[in-house]
């Protein structure tokens, strides 16, 4: 499956779709980036003069990445002729540790290490990084995937 058609087959579109584009992608993880542009609408008001990415745009951009485009990918191994385009994935946990901020126009990578996947349940350890390699934030998050 491409990178092209896995982000096709995300269940999000601007303005909330946090994923720009797919690095690699394989059975034990992914990785993909984002860059926050200065006119996305949650830079209005967080915070005044001063606009920071807020941890849950963080934290969805490392679940759209490290999860869903992820459990696309793991779900398209099983089957050759599986209808991803009515696949539901629900988040049910995340446990993040946030280091330093991400400010407009910034870019940053993320990359997920599989923790396990069964009874279409997915858990990853997540991490994301800015341009200088600096660790943003760290994480596990979990879902569930309906087919």
């Amino acid at each position: 499956m491409t990178f092209e058609k896995i982000i096709s087959l995300l269940p999000y579109e601007p303005p909330f779709l946090f994923v720009d584009e797919l690095h690699e992608v394989d059975k034990e993880g992914i990785s993909g980036s984002y860059t926050y542009h200065e006119s996305a609408y949650f830079y209005e008001g967080h915070f005044k003069n001063n606009p920071v990415t807020p941890g849950v745009i963080l934290t969805e951009t490392m679940a759209q990445i490290g999860l869903v485009a992820y459990g696309i990918y793991l779900l398209s191994l099983t089957s050759k002729n599986l209808n991803l385009t009515n696949t539901k994935i629900a988040l049910v946990s995340t446990e993040m540790s946030f280091y330093i901020p991400v400010y407009p126009n910034e870019k940053v990578k993320v990359v997920s290490k599989k923790e396990y996947f069964r009874m279409n349940k997915l858990k990853c350890h997540v991490e994301m990084f800015n341009e200088k390699e600096e660790l943003v934030c760290r994480g596990k998050i979990a879902g569930m995937m309906k087919l």
